[in-house]
């Protein structure tokens, strides 16, 4: 006998908090409701603290704006971007939660080809409970998806897989392109669905959109830091692209694993290319020392946890890129107090940490 729809329990109803930040109404929850409503959300209000955001009735949630930062925070405070969706790294700080997908409040529900909507967050919670394959490429991607399996000739030692750490979703209509590519493909639009994830091998980057993005935040939470953007800082747009470099670095050290592709969402809104590359154009240039200097990171053996590595890394910003800007030893300035704060308001965060690679969730029976 079939379970009725409403008593089957949403996967990770309890242990995944999903985090918005925002400038504006919130109605863009209402197309997702039937996926979002069951979970708390956390809402990181950006901007005017005194302009009132609405969200639509009927879901748990819990608003943060920069008052609020700065009350919870304290001086800590400055570490938390202002103006910039980078803000929405304080709602990884406060949540309590073991899961976390965040999503920009210009996203949509996607479509399959044949139609039918797409769980983009039943997607993410499947990439992260099953394990990702960074040591060893499989030409058929994800393993552990049914339907496949390991090919021919890859080794068995390596078929357990590692963690998966992050999740790293796509998107629909609006690429998510760097603004000299928008001013020279203004009409462009990403129309294919390609129907595949695949884990990206140790020892290579990526570039990371925060705007479809779930992670395991026990896992690699305390490196989830969005960095010094916006208002008062040189560079903006480099936020995500920042954080996804600190933390393959490190989960490639730790032994864990990032998937990418599945699921797409629908981005519906191209910003404005000028002033976007008045927020990228010195990040443009910059990219061209940064992406090396993490290239050539090696992280000490002594580096056990998330904090450690990332603490090693803001010394490593401080001594190799200083001589790029001084905006770098600001910057990592800005990493060690994320990580006091961090491990202020996740005292038992540290103790937790763990490299075991061992340690596999298989997928709930409930995502088939």
């Amino acid at each position: 006998m079939a379970t009725p729809s409403s008593q089957i329990v949403p996967p990770l109803k309890d242990e995944l908090d999903i985090v918005i930040p925002t400038i504006r109404n919130l109605d863009f929850l209402e197309m997702w409701r039937p996926f979002f409503e069951p979970y708390h959300l956390i809402i990181v209000q950006d901007g005017d603290p005194s302009r009132t955001v609405r969200v639509p009735d009927g879901f748990d949630y819990e608003l943060y704006n920069r008052n609020d930062v700065n009350n919870i925070l304290g001086p800590k405070a400055s570490c938390i971007s202002f103006k910039d969706s980078a803000c929405r790294c304080f709602g990884f700080l406060v949540s309590k939660k073991k899961y976390i997908y965040t999503i920009d409040d210009d996203c949509f529900v996607a479509k399959d080809p044949s139609g039918k909507e797409i769980n983009a967050l039943s997607q993410h919670i499947r990439n992260l409970l099953t394990p990702s394959t960074p040591l060893f490429f499989n030409t058929l991607y994800d393993p552990y998806r049914e339907g496949a399996d390991f090919v021919r000739g890859y080794p068995f030692s390596f078929r357990e897989g590692v963690p998966t750490a992050i999740s790293h979703g796509l998107w629909l209509n609006i690429p998510d392109y760097d603004a000299p590519t928008q001013l020279v493909k203004p009409l462009e639009r990403n129309t294919r669905y390609v129907d595949a994830v695949l884990t990206i091998p140790k020892g290579t980057l990526f570039p990371m959109c925060g705007m479809n993005l779930g992670f395991n935040r026990e896992l690699i939470g305390p490196a989830m830091y969005f960095g010094l953007m916006g208002d008062g800082q040189p560079i903006g747009r480099y936020d995500d692209m920042w954080a996804g470099w600190c933390c393959k670095v490190i989960c490639d050290h730790l032994g864990l694993g990032v998937k990418t592709g599945l699921p797409y969402i629908w981005h519906s809104k191209a910003s404005n290319p000028f002033v976007n590359l008045k927020k990228e154009y010195k990040g443009i240039y910059w990219q061209e020392e940064l992406i090396p200097f993490f290239q050539s990171v090696v992280l000490p053996k002594e580096c056990t946890t998330v904090q450690k590595c990332y603490l090693e890394l803001s010394k490593l910003v401080n001594e190799k890129l200083a001589h790029v800007d001084p905006y770098f030893q600001k910057l990592a300035d800005a990493m060690v107090t994320w990580i006091d704060a961090w491990d202020e308001l996740n005292p038992t965060q540290e103790a937790q940490s763990t490299t075991n690679v061992k340690s596999i969730k298989e997928p709930s029976s409930n995502l088939k």
